[in-house]
């Protein structure tokens, strides 16, 4: 029998725009624990994100990530021997840190530039409703339209 579940730590709001989704972007983008170096990069990128759009880079931002985040999403489970992949709706905050994430790899496979403009790039891409990003998540909207037949099946 399992223990309860863990319960979820907050996250902190990042310094500049005492937002919790920024902080949790800063997160995301932190590698090997520099997280100052993630704030500079993500700040750096906001910046640039609210001269582009000529917003608020906070609303940018926000509205850029709520473009990205998936509202369905497949996950495998095993039935009779066989595995199907069945959709699921994608809770808020799993969405968030899903779009999140995807816009930190792609910036990241981008070469060429630096991180602070890739990143930017990516975000402006996303917040006008096109990119890499939001192709992966109408990818997965796809996937997981194309395995309605397997809705029955979810617990």
């Amino acid at each position: 029998m399992r223990r309860r579940r863990a319960e979820r730590r907050g996250i902190q709001p990042d310094r500049k725009h005492n937002s919790e989704m920024v902080g949790r972007f800063v997160n995301i983008v932190m590698s090997q624990g520099k997280k100052t170096i993630a704030e500079k990069i993500v700040y750096g990128a906001l910046d640039l994100l609210g001269q582009k759009t000529q917003e608020d880079s906070l609303k940018a931002f926000n509205k850029a990530v709520e473009n990205t985040r998936p509202r369905l999403e497949v996950r495998p489970r095993r039935v009779g021997g066989a595995t199907y992949q069945i959709p699921i709706e994608v809770s808020t905050s799993r969405g968030h840190s899903l779009a999140m994430r995807w816009m930190r790899d792609l910036a990241m496979s981008k070469k060429g530039k630096p991180m602070v403009v890739k990143l930017a790039d990516e975000l402006l891409a996303a917040y006008k409703g096109e990119g890499a990003a939001i192709k992966k998540r109408d990818e997965t909207h796809k996937m997981a339209d194309a395995n309605k037949a397997f809705m029955h099946l979810r617990w």
